[in-house]
């Protein structure tokens, strides 16, 4: 059977998902937010419903990039209205982000693979990309970068 995943940011969706899902999927939530705060939260559900690790999946604007403070621009105007979205803006307060923008996925190749890692490293086990490049290039650079994460 296909794995169910739900979006999950809060603490009853979360306990819901670990309770009786096989993980979450977030948006606008950073690797802080996701290790002190979803990852033991859904986990915890999942323990106490004797079922297996929950996956963790998610989902945030990413650019590879020259020019990051661009892009970080480009990404504070394109994802705005999620600052203001309560449940999304509880996210970004949590992770200490002022707005969309910070916890955008934005760099080099290398700088962004970085990133990514840092999100596995706080227990991501799945991660979904919304791309936003400004210039063919950039989309180039971000495909590229991804297909080499594979």
């Amino acid at each position: 059977a296909p794995s169910l995943l739900i979006a999950a940011l809060g603490p009853i969706m979360l306990r819901l998902a670990g309770e009786q899902c096989d993980g979450t999927i977030t948006w606008m939530t950073g690797p802080k937010t996701v290790e002190s705060f979803t990852v033991p939260a859904i986990s915890a559900a999942a323990t106490s419903a004797g079922r297996p690790s929950p996956r963790v999946a998610v989902g945030l604007p990413i650019c590879v990039t020259d020019d990051t403070p661009g892009a970080r621009s480009r990404a504070a105007e394109i994802f705005s209205v999620y600052g203001f979205l309560p449940s999304y803006r509880a996210m970004l307060d949590r992770e200490g982000a002022e707005g969309p923008a910070d916890v955008a996925i934005v760099g080099n190749e290398a700088e962004v693979a970085a990133q990514i890692g840092r999100l596995a490293d706080a227990g991501v086990t799945d991660f979904a990309a919304a791309e936003f490049g400004g210039s063919a290039d950039e989309v180039r650079r971000t495909r590229d970068t991804l297909r080499s994460l594979l």
